[in-house]
């Protein structure tokens, strides 16, 4: 079967404009050229594409099935074809975008969604790593850009501000035998399992995340089953408050923050090395932070 794509191009043209003259119109061509076009068509295909019985030739059963087969081809022939565009002007086809274990998903995602509604033929290939993983993406060259906690000092990055996020130790109601109150001391949790967050860093980083030494442990690799081994009485741990406020509302978790035991607040920041050239579109998602 050789169906053309002057053929497919003469038929969308004539459903799309409602006429064999409008679409010869739109597609600068004759009025029979488009006429022999869509018979061609017909006599390829071995079916009759328009009920022409009525003033007006209308598409038969057949022919609207059809149809949206050849929609999508053109559709797909115009996504390529804007595709090649951006390759030939230098603009990058995808951008890696590495997501910290406490960063607010919902807030970095409205800034990505912006940026594909307005790039859509920019790939964004999105990650999540914890602690040290997205700092190690960036550094190693294999991420364009995080969203996470940095060591401002570092002259390796550029950095801007994105957010703060707090960060406070909790347990549920029942998990330590005697009463919660702010003067409990990290010594007071030795012998109770403390839940950390495993670092998805293949070197590590060099901070110690609240972890206490000589404490049994359960390791998870995310913050959303930490909450929930939280919750359960399984284990204490420090969370990012944006993702425990209903439940420290409701009391279904217990701040453990006191006169020693102490939570933190992390700047979040969007980060990419200062050294490397951009590409156009890495900086066009740059200037929305």
């Amino acid at each position: 079967m050789n169906i053309t794509m002057q053929q497919m191009l003469a038929l969308d043209a004539v459903v799309n404009e409602g006429s064999v003259q409008a679409g010869a119109r739109l597609l600068h061509k004759t009025h029979p050229s488009v006429i022999t076009a869509l018979k061609n068509l017909e006599e390829e295909l071995g079916f009759v594409l328009f009920d022409r019985s009525g003033y007006r030739s209308v598409l038969t059963a057949e022919g609207k099935a059809f149809h949206q087969g050849v929609r999508r081809i053109l559709s797909n022939l115009q996504d390529l074809k804007n595709r090649a565009r951006h390759i030939k002007i230098g603009e990058e086809t995808e951008l890696n975008i590495v997501l910290g274990d406490i960063t607010p998903m919902a807030d970095a995602l409205s800034v990505l969604r912006r940026f594909v509604e307005d790039y859509p033929h920019t790939r964004i290939n999105l990650f999540f790593e914890n602690l040290y993983g997205p700092n190690e993406w960036l550094l190693d060259g294999k991420a364009d850009l995080i969203i996470h906690h940095i060591d401002k000092s570092d002259p390796r990055y550029e950095y801007r501000d994105f957010c703060q996020v707090s960060v406070v130790p909790v347990i549920a109601p029942g998990f330590l035998p005697f009463p919660i109150s702010d003067n409990i001391h990290y010594t007071d949790m030795q012998g109770y399992t403390q839940c950390i967050i495993r670092d998805t860093a293949l070197r590590g980083g060099n901070k110690n995340y609240f972890v206490l030494d000589d404490t049994p442990h359960i390791t998870v690799g995310d913050q959303h089953t930490k909450k929930e081994v939280i919750l359960q009485r399984m284990a204490w741990g420090h969370m990012p408050l944006f993702l425990i406020d209903d439940e420290l509302s409701s009391g279904n978790l217990i701040s453990l923050e006191g006169q020693h035991i102490k939570g933190n607040t992390l700047d979040i920041v969007a980060a990419r090395l200062g050294t490397d050239e951009k590409g156009r579109m890495a900086e066009r998602l740059w200037q929305l932070f």
